[in-house]
């Protein structure tokens, strides 16, 4: 699991799932950042990580702190599926 940073708007929401680093990720979190005060252009700050960690997201078994970190531009963001029906 880690947080991903989005900078831009690519049209993803919670349940999307992306392709990070050559391997696919769900969006377990979507936090959206930026729209009043933010910088020029919005952030999503995602928490995404593998099917196998959902239920780990679900039962808090981790600490957000201490996630790594990787940063993104939306137009590299590879979509696989862009929310889950």
């Amino acid at each position: 699991m880690k947080r991903l940073i989005v900078m831009g708007d690519p049209g993803i929401r919670k349940g999307a799932v992306v392709e990070v680093d050559g391997e696919e990720q769900v969006c377990f979190s979507v936090t959206r950042n930026g729209d009043w005060h933010g910088p020029d252009e919005v952030q999503l700050w995602c928490v995404v990580g593998t099917e196998d960690e959902r239920e780990d997201f679900v039962q808090r078994n981790y600490v957000p702190h201490f996630l790594d970190v990787e940063s993104v531009d939306a137009d590299d963001l590879e979509i696989v599926e862009s929310h889950a029906a």
